[in-house]
């Protein structure tokens, strides 16, 4: 079996150690992955990662709706110390030249992590969240790649802004919402606009997530670790990694009543139509 990790960030400042192990364990147990830009210093470092390894290991590059502007400082994310801290926090106007330059590497396969987190939220930060998204959308439809896309809180809006902006997103699969968190409503909009969706390890433990998944086809489910965070039962409160993803397969397959291989095979077919592998 093949599992995929469509949204990971073995390229943090968590792994800055031990990178290269956590990537040969997850390639030794068959689990190919996606590092996922969140600014323009962690998109390179996605890129520069994806190619060091012939096969198994993508990248997507992108500017993340909390780093638009000076915000919440993560350390798994950005590293520790005040210089770190006061260059990486900073928060970042979109360049779209430059992300385009970054986004026509072959490694790259898809636009993001973009869209809008009201979780966090500064004077006037919707405005320019929105604004943000809009420029990342025009880009995945110049560029034909889909978009990795982050909603928290903010579902309305999101869909709102897809709906205007869909035009420019006219192949065959838009893109993934990760880590999704709306309601079946808005699961049934965004599946009609053409998303599909990634889950993580929260359904390993949160039982709210089950009928959520027994809802969404099984054909428009993805799998993610969305390390550092979030680690799937047995390894809750240790650091995550894209091996443990073979865990969220585990638990989707008992939720959906169907075998491990199904939903590896599925997940994984899902994977490489969505980023044309």
């Amino acid at each position: 079996m093949r599992f995929f990790d469509v949204h990971t960030h073995v390229q943090f400042a968590a792994f800055r150690e031990d990178f290269q192990d956590v990537i040969s364990r997850a390639l030794e147990n068959n689990v190919w992955m996606v590092n996922v830009g969140t600014q323009k210093e962690t998109s390179e470092d996605a890129i520069r990662l994806a190619h060091e390894y012939a096969e198994g290991v993508w990248a997507t590059v992108g500017l993340h709706p909390i780093h638009t502007e000076v915000s919440h400082h993560d350390e798994q994310e950005l590293g520790g110390g005040e210089a770190a801290k006061s260059f990486t926090s900073r928060g970042e106007d979109f360049d779209f030249d430059i992300y385009k330059k970054l986004a026509s590497d072959p490694k790259v396969v898809a636009i993001g992590e973009c869209g809008l987190d009201y979780y966090r939220l500064l004077d006037d930060s919707k405005k320019k969240q929105k604004e943000v998204f809009i420029k990342q959308i025009e880009l995945a439809g110049e560029i034909k790649k889909p978009l990795m896309i982050h909603c928290r809180e903010a579902f309305g809006d999101l869909i709102d802004i897809i709906k205007s902006e869909i035009v420019n997103l006219k192949f065959s699969s838009p893109g993934i919402i990760h880590f999704f968190s709306g309601s079946k409503d808005d699961a049934k909009i965004l599946m009609d606009l053409g998303f599909s969706f990634s889950f993580g390890g929260v359904v390993t433990f949160a039982k709210n997530y089950e009928e959520l998944v027994r809802y969404t086809p099984l054909d428009r489910i993805l799998l993610e670790t969305d390390a550092p965070y979030v680690a799937p039962v047995p390894y809750r409160g240790k650091r995550n990694e894209p091996a443990y993803v073979a865990e969220v397969a585990k638990k989707i397959a008992e939720i959906k009543g169907v075998s491990l291989e199904e939903v590896a095979e599925v997940t994984t077919g899902n994977a490489f139509r969505t980023f044309s592998l």
